[in-house]
């Protein structure tokens, strides 16, 4: 009864958490959210639990006596009264692990299953000014006490300035002084009172290339940015579990990131941020940011922007400001073919060659006869010993066996002794696996056994590598370590052990490898990194420095394809496999990996030239999930800025960006009802552009919307039996120089009969380019006088489909190689309210759409809807519906360009590019022949 839960019986504390709900319901006893586990760390201690609890029973048991057993169930642990499964949600990289290979085979990879696999690239996206979204709860005033630790370059001291000038009682902690000193000198300062926030600063100071290269120097840089930061964020875990209470971290990585063209500044930023996401995941009433800058001496307007971030904006977590804009980070789908093979006689060095996810990724690259020098810490394999191929043929015969062999040692024997010697064994058949495939596919193997933390080591291997070959065709950096803990129960050595065996390996491997060239390199990394996760915090700051460091490479090795790989957690193999980690992902939505799309994930990226950064995993579940209350627009000035085409703000999240429905009856607006076609109430083109505009400037009130681009009508929005609809648009934001670039998709949802779920058709896609200064262009368009074979109104509309509202051309002629039509005056009123006004001035539009359509009937006898066009732009379209005129020009086969000039002549809008998709049937065009170009 007195074996550890954990140490000795293997029952990790997912398992604890549901034992513990179970024998709370079994027993009867009241949830308590000051449990925690290492209070109860074994069977002993869990019955006295019961002793303790039991609201009939409140005695000490006898000594050995054992309460009754509960039936063990799936509750969720956050009903046990201690961490929930996403709080203690295991994560596992492929780095480093150890598995359970489906016993007698070994699995292949597959490029067809790793296609079928969502691959997600990390982008940066514009966000809005902080001031756009809601308040984050936390006050920076009279009675609010926070903590600055600051950086070097003074932006930590003018913060200090001014909070103090706000009224906040601050403590201006120096990290200098030692990783101990700090924590006591903040841990001192805190029993003064109630604790508000933390800032941590000192990634705001880039580690220099000198400090990477020396070890020393190295570890005392992380050290001052992220293990310091793990100690604090220790003592100041219960504090800053409040409402209103946050951490604010601030890192120097560019801007955006590292999500651009030049990569990031300083790969220990990534460390930071890794933290405080994974910190973020843990304290979930805690405000958590980490706020990128990029380099420059600027203190005061810094101080500024990280106050602002603390008051506004909750939903961001990953913020990024530049000279001009505000950044976050999204997630975009881009698929990915495989290219030309690998190279015939490549160098590949390998670390955490013995983890079997990294075996078998290695027995699918094995076939190129290449040089492979294969690195980790388990000894090199011994071909004749029997266990490596049992393990894989009887691994349960063999676990009892190895019971029996240590009892007959005369240990004493517990489970955890026989897993770890189960993984010893793992990892050496894993590593002799990856050495007999690569041999048969007439390679050459060096396996070298060593601590990638040890420089010394590893600049022997790398010296070695180097006299042999003088390059390297493929790095593979895949060693790693995980132990998930959430932060309270993570020691320093821990957090360093995790820490260092990615990070002190990748920057002893590039130190080695400094002055050859790097054909590719590819690192390791987690969702973990990417997302943050809880009890993942050392984990998270190393995956998201690795990813950091790739990015980075864009920079420092121009030439070398560089690629990070953030891996969902593996199915069947990895560390993940076992346990009850299946089970608590499938509890957070997190869709495992299937190792045949695993396997083949390296050698397609590899082939496929690719850099940056790639998300592996299926559904991501509670990693992009939001809270609904903090991912959306400020709610007063939404209304105060809203359009009659913007229903309501749903959502503004990191990964989807702004989300707008809008719910529309035919019976109420007459922009549908007089938009039918057979007697079906269809979503005019223009109004879908105009609600696109209205949801695109939205959270940019100030700007002026001067052009769309890149414009496609893919399906005609219906109306069936004239039951109301709700279009929804989804807007994500770019810059391009000055401007401000709106990507746009309008779609709706339809429950078909005989289905549960509903489908979904995106209708119209497009580009809004907004500026800050509305546009000038002082172009004349002269509009050729009227002709005696004017088509009439009339005529127009015995053949058009529009009702009055868009009947809006009054009459057609033809000047040479021109084709004019003029506006309708006294139009019906377009939509309802009539007094809200428009942005694109829709029916200016349909001008241009209906003027280009006559000339198409003229010389095709076809009518066509819109299809898309090229570019729009509104040059004064603001001013709503002018006397005006459209101008027609056949710019090649069924392509059109159109300008609408008011009467003296101005450009009020210029359509480029517009192109038609023809109805079926043909329209008797005679009366039309005289328009015919």
């Amino acid at each position: 009864l007195d074996l550890d839960l954990e140490a000795d019986l293997g029952i990790d504390t997912v398992k604890q958490a549901e034992m513990f709900a179970a024998i709370r319901g079994a027993y009867d006893i009241e949830r308590d959210d000051n449990l925690a586990l290492r209070d109860y760390p074994t069977l002993a201690r869990a019955i006295e639990f019961v002793y303790e609890k039991r609201p009939d029973l409140r005695a000490a048991p006898a000594a050995g006596a054992a309460a009754g057993a509960g039936v063990v169930t799936a509750e969720a642990a956050s009903s046990a009264g201690v961490a929930s499964p996403q709080q203690e949600l295991a994560l596992e990289s492929a780095a480093g692990d150890t598995s359970a290979v489906p016993e007698g085979r070994r699995l292949v990879g597959s490029m067809e299953a790793a296609q079928e696999v969502p691959r997600r690239v990390p982008v940066a996206r514009l966000r809005p000014p902080a001031d756009r979204f809601p308040p984050t709860g936390v006050t920076l005033e009279a009675g609010a006490r926070v903590v600055v630790v600051p950086d070097e370059g003074g932006v930590g001291t003018a913060l200090a300035e001014r909070l103090e000038k706000r009224g906040v009682d601050v403590l201006l902690a120096d990290p200098s002084i030692g990783t101990r000193h700090l924590v006591d000198e903040v841990e001192g300062w805190r029993s003064g009172g109630t604790l508000t926030g933390l800032y941590w600063l000192p990634a705001l100071d880039p580690i220099l290339p000198a400090e990477l290269a020396e070890p020393e120097d190295r570890r005392e840089a992380m050290r001052r940015r992220v293990k310091a930061l793990h100690a604090l964020a220790q003592v100041l875990y219960e504090p800053l579990n409040e409402e209103g209470c946050f951490l604010v971290s601030g890192v120097r990585l560019g801007g955006r990131h590292g999500y651009d063209a030049e990569g990031a500044l300083d790969a220990a930023g990534g460390a930071v941020g890794g933290f405080t996401k994974a910190f973020g995941r843990e304290r979930q009433k805690t405000l958590v940011k980490v706020v990128d800058f990029k380099v420059s001496r600027k203190t005061a307007a810094l101080a500024d922007t990280l106050i602002a971030e603390t008051l506004q904006d909750p939903g961001a977590l990953e913020v990024g400001h530049t000279d001009e804009h505000r950044w976050s980070i999204g997630l975009e789908e881009r698929p990915v073919e495989p290219g030309a093979d690998l190279p015939e006689g490549g160098v590949y060095v390998v670390t955490g060659a013995a983890g079997s996810i990294v075996s078998a990724i290695l027995t699918d690259l094995a076939d190129g006869a290449g040089t492979f020098w294969l690195l980790d810490k388990a000894l090199q394999p011994d071909p004749t010993n029997p266990d490596l191929d049992r393990i894989v043929s009887d691994r349960e015969g063999l676990k009892r066996d190895l019971f029996d062999r240590l009892k007959a040692d005369g240990q004493r024997v517990t489970p955890v002794q026989v897993e770890s010697e189960l993984t010893r064994i793992e990892r050496e058949s894993a590593a002799l696996a990856a050495i007999r495939a690569i041999e048969d596919g007439g390679g050459v193997v060096h396996y070298r056994c060593l601590d990638l933390r040890d420089p010394e080591a590893v600049g022997a291997v790398t010296k070695e590598v180097v006299d042999a070959h003088r390059r390297v065709d493929v790095l593979l950096h895949a060693a790693g370590l995980e132990i998930s803990r959430t932060l309270p129960d993570k020691s320093a050595d821990e957090f360093a052990l995790v820490f260092d065996v990615k990070v002190e390996g990748w920057y002893n491997l590039m130190t080695g490898l400094a002055d050859i060239p790097l054909g590719a390199v590819v690192a390791f990394s987690s969702i973990a990194g990417r997302f943050g996760n809880a009890g993942q915090t050392d984990y998270a700051a190393a995956n998201d420095l690795l990813c950091k460091a790739i990015s980075g490479m864009a920079r420092s090795h121009p030439d070398t394809r560089a690629l990070s790989v953030d891996w969902t957690a593996w199915r069947e193999i990895g560390m993940a496999a076992r346990g009850s980690i299946p089970t608590v992902m499938r509890q957070a939505g997190i869709d495992m990996l299937d190792p045949r799309a695993g396997i083949a994930v390296v050698r397609r990226e590899l082939t496929a030239g690719t850099r940056g950064e790639v998300v592996i995993a299926d559904g991501l579940g509670v990693m992009l999930a939001e809270d609904p209350d903090v991912a959306t627009l400020h709610p007063d000035l939404v209304a105060r800025d809203a359009g009659p085409l913007t229903g309501r703000v749903t959502s503004y999240s990191r990964f989807d960006g702004l989300v707008v429905e809008t719910e529309l009856d035919p019976r109420s607006q007459p922009f549908l009802d007089h938009h039918r076609i057979d007697d079906i109430a269809v979503l005019p083109g223009v109004m879908g552009i105009e609600a696109m505009v209205e949801a695109a400037r939205l959270p940019f009130p100030g700007l002026h919307v001067t052009a769309l681009e890149d414009f496609g009508f893919h399906a005609p929005f219906k109306f069936y039996r004239d039951e109301p609809r709700t279009l929804t648009v989804h807007v994500t934001y770019d810059a391009d120089g000055e401007d401000i670039v709106a990507d746009c998709r309008l779609s709706g949802e339809r429950t078909l009969v005989g289905r549960d779920e509903p489908e979904r058709t995106v209708h119209f896609t497009g580009k809004v380019r907004m500026r800050s200064q509305p546009p000038e262009d002082g172009r004349i368009q002269r509009i050729p006088g009227a002709t005696d074979d004017m088509v009439g109104s009339a005529d127009i509309y015995d053949t058009y489909f529009h009702g009055p509202a868009y009947q809006v051309l009054d009459g057609a002629w033809r000047s040479e190689n021109l084709v004019a039509g003029l506006f309708a005056g006294d139009l019906p009123a377009n939509h309802e309210p009539a007094d809200q006004p428009l942005l694109a001035a829709p029916r200016l539009i349909e001008l241009a759409f209906q003027t280009a359509g006559l000339v198409e009937i003229a010389s095709t006898e076809r009518m066509g809807l819109p299809h898309g066009f090229d570019r729009l732009e509104l040059i004064r379209a603001g001013d709503g519906e002018v006397e005006s005129a459209a101008v027609v020009r056949a710019a090649g086969q069924g392509v059109f360009d159109v300008d609408v000039a008011d009467a003296g002549g101005q450009v009020v809008l210029s359509l480029k590019g517009y192109r038609t998709s023809a109805l079926p049937g043909t329209v008797k065009g005679g009366i039309f022949k005289v328009l015919k170009v």
